[in-house]
């Protein structure tokens, strides 16, 4: 699996660009509104051409994560970028994951001046992919402005769609078994959840960008949910797996779960 995603990175540097980024992808901020604690909520939006798709934060078999750089922002102390429910698409015969069409992924922005207007600015790095695939680069930048209090229904559509919480979803269980394996780790979890609708693709996160994690094995048996899956560090390193930063997306045909954390059994 490893050697298929460096394959798809390659691709992605080599392809010639048939299409300009611009001409498959757009973006823009969507202002938002200060929030009581201070702090802001906006968005931003992409707009992709028919038939394009582009990436979640943890892409499956095959994709890029998108990259945000803030540094030309004005007055930021820091920008959580928040992920509405993603779609489970066919690439090649690889499960990739990801949004297609439009998407506006939600920011929660924390002012360095309390009080303040917050001058946004952004680079975005992501791959997009139609019948090839190709690296875009889309550049956004707005002001958020302190005396706007109305939330904006764009992103309140967007925060609505996020994955329930385990405790909304009804989770009453959950443990993660880890034993050494050939240049890694090998990682059990066992879930007590109710069905999230048909067939459920799991997507386990380890926190920590120097992980690989394989894709995710999942199967169910009435209210428990088991998923098996390996790691190995992406330089052949010794590594250690924090517990309290994994993280596990179960994707159904109605509904998506966000568990965070998973304890020894």
């Amino acid at each position: 699996m490893i050697i298929r995603l460096l394959s798809l990175l390659l691709a992605l540097a080599a392809s010639p660009l048939s299409a300009q980024s611009g001409e498959v992808i757009s973006a823009r901020i969507l202002p938002g509104w200060r929030l009581a604690d201070g702090s802001h909520m906006a968005g931003i939006e992409f707009t992709l051409a028919p038939g394009w798709k582009t990436y979640w934060r943890a892409p499956g078999d095959a994709g890029i994560p998108p990259q945000f750089d803030w540094r030309g922002s004005g007055n930021l102390a820091g920008v959580e970028v928040l992920w509405p429910r993603p779609r489970i698409i066919d690439q090649a015969g690889l499960k990739s994951i990801g949004y297609k069409e439009k998407v506006t992924l939600p920011l929660h922005v924390k002012p360095r001046k309390s009080g303040g207007d917050v001058t946004l600015r952004g680079v975005v790095d992501l791959g997009v992919c139609e019948d090839i695939c190709i690296p875009a680069q889309v550049e956004v930048s707005g002001l958020l402005d302190r005396a706007t209090t109305r939330p904006d229904p764009r992103v309140a559509a967007a925060l609505a769609a996020q994955p329930l919480t385990a405790r909304e979803a009804g989770l009453t269980h959950v443990s993660c078994q880890i034993t050494p394996a050939k240049d890694g780790m090998s990682i059990t979890a066992r879930l007590t959840l109710p069905t999230t609708g048909g067939a459920e693709t799991v997507v386990m996160e380890a926190g920590n960008p120097l992980i690989w994690v394989a894709p995710a094995k999942a199967s169910r048996q009435g209210q428990s949910l088991t998923v098996q899956s390996y790691m190995t560090h992406v330089e052949g390193r010794p590594f250690a797996i924090d517990r309290s930063a994994l993280r596990l997306t179960v994707l159904g045909a109605s509904k998506a779960v966000d568990i965070q954390g998973c304890p020894a059994p």
